[in-house]
């Protein structure tokens, strides 16, 4: 399973060591569909992606919106079931978290990321 880093200036610091990533028509369709919640430690990458909804969903979700060079362009908190967000022009894809997830991981619009499978 892959990992989600993030650079800060006094190295890396592991955001998520189970991240699944939706990177087909049909693992993005699905996305978090079915899900009853979402563990601290996983979240789900969608690529590409630059708007989601969350209907049909059964909790709230954290959405972090990245470029192609994987710096983070927009950051939606909370959603709710039954929402729209984005799109997002600057944005390629989304990385799906737990609500909560953006404030406890101090994750802000210019953040780098990486992915290490």
């Amino acid at each position: 399973m892959a990992k989600l880093y993030k650079i800060s200036p006094n190295g890396t610091d592991l955001l998520v060591d189970q991240l699944m990533i939706a990177d087909n028509f049909w693992s993005r369709a699905k996305g978090l569909l079915g899900r009853k919640t979402l563990a601290e430690n996983e979240a789900l990458w969608i690529n590409p992606c630059n708007n989601i909804h969350t209907f049909f969903m059964k909790f709230e979700i954290d959405c972090v919106f990245i470029d192609q060079k994987m710096q983070i362009k927009n950051i939606v908190e909370n959603i709710s079931p039954y929402r729209f967000v984005g799109p997002f022009w600057k944005s390629y894809s989304v990385i799906e978290t737990t609500a909560g997830f953006i404030e406890l991981k101090k994750i802000k619009i210019g953040d780098h990321l990486y992915v290490v499978d």
